[in-house]
C-alpha cells in the first residue's frame, strides 16, 4: 500500500455521498418541462415526474417499507418503472427488478432468494403470482399496477392501487443520506444453466456507471450519440440491468423519455414517428423486430441512433439499418457489470480511413470506457499481449463490477478469481486498445484441432442475401470432435441449403477469414431460433433441439 497523504476534513465540512437521490435533482434542474411519456396513456413533465417519485416514496413508507427491505417490481417498461427505480433505493429499500420472463419457478426462486417483501404487480401478471402465492417465504404486501379502469385484483396482502396510492401522498419527501455503499438495486443473471443467479449494484456504483455513461456517450467520437436534445426510448426490458442503465442517464441529463410497455413492433415503430425518437438500444433480434414491421417499410429513420449489445452486432444488420437512416453501434457488458465496460469507438486515425474500415470498429466491442481496465488472460492467469492475436478470456476491473453473487461464495470466488472479474468470454484486445468478442468460453467450437468463433461464423453466414437471422453452434463429432452446425431462418421468398451456405462461405475459405473445417456440413432452416427471455440466442437449447432433430432425422435439415 501507497504511503499516500491523506488529510483530515475540517470539522464543519459535508461529506456528500453519491446517491441516487442526487441524480434525480439534475434533470428538472435541466428541463423541467421535458417530457415523460408512457404509449398513448400517460405523459407528464420533469417537475411532476419528481413530485410523483416523492408520493411513491411517502405510499411506501406509510405501508411499511424500511430501509434494508427488498422490494420487486413485476411490470412491463413504464413510467412506473422508472419511478420505483428512483424511489425504492433512495428511501434506503432494495429494488429487485423481476424477470417476468423467466418460468414461473424460476420467477418463484428469485423472489424467494431476493428475500422480497413487497412486491408491486402489473395486472397481467396477477396469474403468474397467484399461482406462486402460496410458495412465497417473505412477502407480505402487494401494490397493483394497472392501464385500465379496474383498480381491484385478488392479490393477498393488497395495499391499494398505485395512482390512487399516490394520489392520497403529499408531492413531497425529505430523503436522507445514508451510506453510498448500501444496495441499491438487485436482479437475477439469465444464465441457461442452473439457477439465475443474484447480482447486486451500490448507490456509489450506480452513480460512478450514470456519470461515466453520460460522459462517454456525450463528449466521445466525432458524433454524439446521446445528449439532453435527444429523445429516449429504451428497447432493453428495464427488468435486465435498469435497461443498460441508460434511464438513469436519461433522467439526470433531463432528457425526454418514451417508455412502451409490452415490446409490440408496430407500436414500437409508431412511437418512434409520433414521439420523433432520436436514440435506443437494444440487443439485435429486437431491432431485426423493428426493421421488419411493416410499419418500417420505406420509413426514414431520420439518423436515429441505436445501441447494440447483448449479442454481436453483425455486418448485415448494421447495413440494413443503415439502409433505413439508422446508425448503430456496438457496446459490450453483462448482467455483473452494471452494464457498460466498452463501445464502439472511431478515433481520429481511423476517421481518416474509410467508411468500410470505420464501420469494422463500430460493430466490435469497441474501446473500454473510462474507469475501467481490461486484459486478456490465460487459464494459468497470467496476461496475454494485447496484439490483437492473442485469445484469452476477458477479465474486467471497474468501479461499478457487482462484488459477489448475492449468497453464493463459491461462485462468487470463481467470479473473481485472481482479483480480477471473469466475463466467460474469448476475446482480443489490439495495440489500440479495441475489444473484439470472439465467442462465449462455452461456444468456442473445437474442431480438428482448431478453435472456430461461433460469433464469427454468424457474422459471415449473415451477409448471405437469402439469411435473414442465424446461429450457428458446435455439435459433437466423431471424428472431428465438434463440427458447426448452422440454425438459419430465411428472408421470405428465399430458399437456403446447405450447399448454398458452403458457395457463400467458399470466398471467406479462399481469402484465409475462415479455414475450410468452419463451414457447416449440415444446417437446419427453421421458422424461428430460440431465444433466452432478454432476447439472446439461446445456445444450449439449440444445442439441444439439434440433437434431437438428428437423431430423429428431421425433414428440414439440409447435409452436404
Amino acid at each position: 500500500m501507497l504511503n499516500t497523504r491523506v488529510l483530515k476534513p475540517a470539522d464543519s465540512a459535508h461529506s456528500t455521498p453519491l446517491l441516487i437521490k442526487n441524480l434525480l435533482l439534475s434533470g428538472v434542474r435541466y428541463e423541467r418541462s421535458q417530457e415523460i411519456v408512457y404509449r398513448d396513456i400517460s405523459r407528464y413533465d420533469y417537475a411532476t415526474f419528481n413530485q410523483r417519485i416523492c408520493r411513491l416514496a411517502g405510499a411506501l413508507t406509510a405501508a411499511g417499507v424500511k430501509p434494508g427491505d427488498t422490494v420487486a417490481v413485476m411490470d412491463w417498461d413504464s413510467h412506473r418503472y422508472l419511478e420505483c427505480m428512483f424511489a425504492v433505493p433512495m428511501i434506503g429499500a432494495v429494488l429487485h427488478t423481476i424477470n417476468i420472463r423467466l418460468s414461473p419457478e424460476q420467477i418463484l426462486y428469485t423472489m424467494n432468494h431476493a428475500e422480497d417483501i413487497f412486491v408491486l404487480v402489473n395486472s397481467e401478471f396477477v396469474p403468474i403470482y397467484k399461482a406462486i402465492e402460496a410458495h412465497l417465504t417473505t412477502v407480505t404486501n402487494t401494490i397493483l399496477l394497472t392501464d385500465g379502469d379496474d383498480k381491484t385484483a385478488d392479490l393477498p396482502g393488497l395495499v391499494g392501487e398505485y395512482e390512487q396510492l399516490l394520489a392520497a401522498q403529499e408531492p413531497s419527501y425529505e430523503f436522507a443520506d445514508f451510506d453510498e455503499n448500501s444496495v441499491a438495486t438487485t436482479f437475477y443473471t439469465t444464465g441457461t444453466t442452473g439457477n439465475p443467479k443474484g447480482v447486486y449494484f451500490t448507490h456509489r456504483q450506480l452513480v460512478l456507471h450514470t456519470l461515466t455513461q453520460a460522459g462517454m456517450m456525450g463528449g466521445l467520437d466525432s458524433v454524439r450519440s446521446f445528449g439532453n436534445r435527444d429523445v429516449y426510448m429504451p428497447i432493453t426490458p428495464m427488468f435486465h440491468v435498469h435497461a443498460w442503465g441508460i434511464p438513469y442517464t436519461a433522467t439526470l441529463l433531463g432528457t425526454k423519455q418514451v417508455y412502451p410497455g409490452r415490446y409490440e413492433p408496430e407500436l414500437l415503430v409508431d412511437l418512434i414517428k409520433k414521439e420523433k425518437v432520436t436514440f435506443s438500444h437494444c440487443v439485435p433480434t429486437i431491432l431485426q423486430m423493428v426493421l421488419h414491421a411493416k410499419g418500417a417499410e420505406d420509413f426514414d429513420f431520420g439518423g436515429m441512433k441505436v445501441i447494440i449489445g447483448g449479442s454481436a452486432l453483425n455486418r448485415s444488420l448494421y447495413e440494413a439499418a443503415k439502409s433505413k437512416n439508422m446508425h448503430l453501434s456496438a457496446a459490450y457488458g453483462m448482467s455483473e457489470t452494471c452494464p457498460l465496460i466498452s463501445a464502439g469507438y472511431v478515433n481520429l486515425e481511423l476517421e481518416a480511413g474509410s467508411e468500410d474500415e470505420r464501420a469494422t470498429y463500430r460493430i466490435k466491442a469497441g474501446v473500454p470506457v473510462p474507469m475501467v481496465q481490461a486484459r486478456i488472460m490465460a487459464a494459468d492467469g497470467s496476461f496475454l499481449p494485447q496484439d490483437g492475436k492473442s485469445q484469452g478470456e476477458l477479465v474486467l476491473r471497474a468501479p461499478w463490477l457487482t462484488q459477489a453473487y448475492y449468497r453464493e461464495p463459491e461462485k462468487s470466488q470463481e467470479l473473481w478469481e485472481h482479483g480480477w472479474m471473469h466475463t466467460g468470454d474469448v476475446a482480443t484486445i489490439d495495440e489500440m486498445g479495441f475489444i473484439e468478442i470472439r465467442d462465449r468460453i462455452k461456444d468456442v467450437i473445437k474442431t480438428g484441432g482448431e478453435w472456430i468463433s461461433s460469433l464469427e461464423l454468424e457474422d459471415l453466414i449473415s451477409t448471405c442475401a437469402a439469411v435473414k437471422e442465424v446461429a450457428v453452434v458446435g455439435v459433437p463429432d466423431p471424428q472431428w470432435d465438434e463440427r458447426p452446425f448452422a440454425l438459419i431462418v430465411a428472408k421470405d421468398g428465399h430458399e437456403m441449403s446447405a450447399k448454398a451456405l458452403r458457395d457463400h462461405l467458399k470466398k471467406y475459405v479462399d481469402e484465409g477469414r475462415i479455414n475450410k473445417w468452419a463451414v457447416p456440413t449440415q444446417i437446419a432452416v427453421v421458422t424461428e431460433i430460440p431465444k433466452t427471455s432478454v432476447g439472446k440466442l439461446d445456445k444450449k437449447k439449440i444445442r439441444g433441439e439439434i440433437a434431437q432433430w438428428q437423431e430423429a432425422q428431421a425433414p428440414f435439415l439440409s447435409t452436404l
